[in-house]
């Protein structure tokens, strides 16, 4: 029995990066009593709360990222109404995703289009409407893409400096390629960052100077 029971846990986990979650084994009918056996056994490895690594599957990189989606449902959640997938990697770590930055791990943000708890520690869930043109896949996870990322950081306060290291690298490896995406997504943030109502513009050509390089196809305001 334990060998068909690591063999069905296997083809769950084929298909999420040689990782499986208690509620995927509950699912197919395998209970935690029988998870904490086959982890005491070595044949799947606690990766954190709720996630284990099969046996002679690597250790992923940016894992707790991918770890942390996966328990809090990312694999099941329903997309939304807009078509955008129900939980999207935001935040640092979608800057490590991607990347860009100079940011270390910091507990981990996700994106929900409704209120969704999670007794994780580190884990922030906001609540935000995304479209699909807001979210790009990255180790086949959905995650805000890098102009999306870029205003999340500003929604949050991040330093501006570190803002501006994660432009420039993005910049220099010519991959903010949507600058009007950047400023309609900056547009319900200028006011509370000095500018006019709206002048999503005024906020992005600020954010430019201060990392010191703008995108191709980008005029500078005078």
């Amino acid at each position: 029995m334990t060998a068909e029971t690591v063999a069905l846990l296997g083809a769950i986990a084929e298909q999420r990066w040689g990782l499986v979650t208690t509620s995927q084994a509950e699912r197919a009918g395998i209970s935690r009593m029988q998870l904490s056996r086959l982890s005491a056994a070595g044949a799947i490895t606690r990766v954190l709360q709720g996630v284990y690594r099969m046996a002679g599957a690597p250790m992923l990189e940016h894992e707790d990222i991918i770890a942390t989606w996966l328990a809090t449902g990312g694999d099941s959640a329903a997309r939304t109404t807009t078509g955008a997938p129900g939980l999207v990697v935001a935040g640092i770590d979608a800057t490590l995703l991607h990347g860009i930055g100079d940011f270390y791990p910091e507990g981990h943000t996700l994106i929900s289009p409704t209120r969704k708890g999670t007794r994780l520690p580190g884990v922030k869930i906001k609540i935000r409407t995304l479209t699909p043109e807001d979210v790009t896949y990255v180790q086949a996870l959905p995650t805000l893409t890098i102009e999306r990322t870029i205003a999340d950081l500003v929604e949050s306060w991040t330093d501006r400096s570190l803002i501006s290291d994660t432009i420039r690298d993005a910049i220099a490896q010519g991959r903010l390629v949507h600058p009007q995406r950047l400023v309609e997504h900056l547009a319900p943030l200028a006011a509370a960052n000095g500018h006019d109502v709206n002048d999503g513009a005024a906020l992005a050509q600020e954010l430019f100077d201060l990392a010191g390089t703008s995108p191709s196809g980008w005029a500078p305001r005078v």
